[in-house]
């Protein structure tokens, strides 16, 4: 996650230049009667995922944690029956460095022409620059929530595919390289390509017979205690229409109190390269408050023992509940 702008500030700034309106909320587009998802999510299970992930250590690009923890993803996905492969390149990052960049994407009935992609990232900042522990800014995020909690959350979802049998297939992708963008001390670049590094060579290197999904969900910092979801600016230019649909989803499945029905931040996370270079109707389910991130972001604190089933199990039967919703 990068630097985090105030939404209500962009707002003012931009909606005037968007080609629709996107004053007032999402369209509700509950009916009276709801169709309950008949599979329930195991949040106990995404937090022993969770748990897994961490016990490699952090997942700094190169590390040996970094390719351990990779070979796991693939393996669990594997063994969930699901179709795997990897893009792999080699990126440069702010710091000049040339650094191993490993994709991972798994789908759920290949062979279906209508699709759905969850997207999450999965590696580690290697720097907890935002820890309020100043010594402490060289030191690696352990990144429980803000990673291995979109992977988590994927896993189960998979876990729960063959009985829940939506109408769609899915992909499921796991990028690399989104949090390796520069700390305070180091390069910024003034539109933020330092980060996503991962999604963007993605977006940009779409094989040639690739169905595209008819959109995309990014889950990013989705257990972290004490955790709301509000509209994220880009979700709302870009897919809209999806927001209304994940936002009634919750509601349908009853966690309409960690869906909040107002605006929250704009972010430049992985959606925002999936949207504008790979066309990808995509949202960003993005945990935090209304205008600032947990405050286990790009620290030390970044543990599985701030982790919540209670959010967990709400953004993960918000998507059994979409997916099963599925026409």
């Amino acid at each position: 996650m990068k630097t985090q702008t105030i939404i209500a500030v962009l707002l003012l700034l931009c909606m005037a230049a968007l080609t629709s309106c996107k004053s007032g909320k999402p369209t509700d587009n509950t009916t009276a009667e709801i169709d309950m998802a008949p599979v329930k999510f195991n949040a106990d299970s995404a937090l022993a995922l969770i748990r897994e992930q961490c016990s490699f250590g952090a997942r700094i690009p190169a590390s040996e944690a970094h390719t351990r923890c990779g070979d796991w993803i693939v393996k669990s996905f594997a063994d969930l029956g699901l179709e795997v492969s990897e893009q792999k390149t080699t990126v440069t990052a702010w710091d000049g460095k040339s650094l191993p960049c490993r994709n991972i994407m798994a789908r759920w009935k290949p062979e279906a022409q209508r699709r759905v992609a969850i997207f999450t990232h999965w590696e580690s900042r290697p720097w907890a620059d935002q820890d309020p522990d100043s010594t402490r800014h060289h030191d690696a995020v352990m990144a429980a929530n803000d990673g291995a909690s979109g992977v988590a959350v994927m896993l189960e979802l998979a876990r729960s595919l063959d009985k829940l049998n939506p109408n769609v297939g899915i992909d499921f992708v796991c990028f690399d390289m989104e949090d390796y963008g520069a700390p305070y001390w180091g390069s910024q670049t003034q539109d933020e390509s330092d980060w996503c590094l991962g999604s963007t060579y993605w977006a940009t290197h779409l094989p040639d017979n690739y169905v595209k999904p008819e959109y995309g969900i990014l889950l990013d910092m989705v257990g972290g205690m004490g955790t709301r979801f509000y509209y994220e600016y880009h979700s709302r230019r870009y897919a809209e229409e999806i927001v209304a649909r994940v936002w009634a989803a919750a509601r349908n499945a009853g966690a309409e109190d960690f869906f909040v029905d107002s605006d929250g931040l704009a972010t430049i996370d992985d959606h925002v390269p999936v949207n504008v270079h790979a066309g990808i109707p995509t949202i960003d389910i993005i945990g935090g408050s209304e205008n600032r991130f947990p405050s286990t972001w790009h620290t030390v604190n970044d543990t599985p023992e701030n982790i919540s089933t209670e959010v967990l199990g709400a953004v993960g039967q918000t998507l059994l509940q979409l997916l099963y919703e599925e026409p």
